[in-house]
């Protein structure tokens, strides 16, 4: 668990539930300058979870939100009341989206298919595709059904490389739809530490003058070395070549 919920990212978000967002809120939030950290915070809880802002006062708000489906917590802003969160629950495949498919399970992702009306991978939308395809490596088949679990076939094969499978009859024919989850790929980050002025020229520094100033000088020696002509006086003189006869065989002398 977090120690600090000034430590919350959109990673580390989806590890927590109700009960552990408030606890952590309500252990920080009477620090020095936490209030200037509360929007962005809630931004962040948005991702998993509803964040609701109500008044305590209100009988009828209270009871609504003050349950065991919700958790409370006070807002830095008393104008604002309180803040209830509640988490969000998947439960169909269009509430997919490019943040929360990546904390789907592929089991869970198959079951969210299967409750698509049944049509398989082909009822759904490319735009729901290509969140899927985003965090999941999908391949499907059809076979007749008699067929689909034939020793050495390809389900048997996807399964033994780690795919989680979906079967979806249709008629005497099966569609298998294979899941499994992408590894994450390492990022590839340029950290520069170049600053500009406001006119985007480039600040220099005597470290990068002084570099630059070793890249002449080496310039300079090289073209140096290019125009002496001591450096060509170390190769012996070419050999003098014999006068060949017209077959090409070298004259005697």
């Amino acid at each position: 668990m977090l120690e600090s919920i000034l430590d919350l990212n959109s990673n580390n978000v989806w590890d927590l539930d109700e009960e552990q967002i408030a606890q952590l809120w309500e252990k920080e939030r009477s620090e020095e300058g936490f209030a200037s950290s509360e929007e962005k915070l809630l931004n962040t809880i948005r991702l998993c979870f509803d964040v609701v802002h109500y008044n305590p006062g209100d009988e009828r708000e209270v009871k609504k939100y003050e349950t065991k489906d919700w958790a409370t917590f006070s807002s830095c802003d008393e104008r604002k009341g309180c803040i209830a969160v509640r988490r969000k629950f998947i439960k169909r495949i269009t509430d997919l989206s490019y943040e929360n498919v990546k904390h789907v399970t592929p089991a869970m992702l198959l079951e969210l298919i299967d409750r698509n009306f049944g049509g398989g991978w082909d009822s759904i939308p490319l735009s729901i595709k290509d969140i899927i395809e985003s965090s999941f490596d999908i391949s499907t088949t059809q076979l007749p059904t008699s067929r689909i679990h034939v020793k050495g076939g390809t389900l048997e094969k996807k399964v033994a490389q780690g795919y989680e499978v979906l079967e979806v009859e249709k008629g005497s024919w099966t569609e298998a739809i294979f899941a499994k989850k992408k590894e994450p790929m390492m990022k590839l980050r340029c950290n520069s530490d170049a600053k500009y002025d406001e006119d985007g020229n480039l600040i220099r520094n005597e470290e990068d003058d002084e570099d630059e100033l070793d890249d002449e000088r080496q310039m300079d020696q090289d073209e140096d070395l290019d125009n002496d002509e001591t450096f060509y006086s170390t190769y012996a003189a070419e050999a003098a070549v014999k006068e060949e006869t017209e077959e090409g065989f070298p004259l005697e002398d």
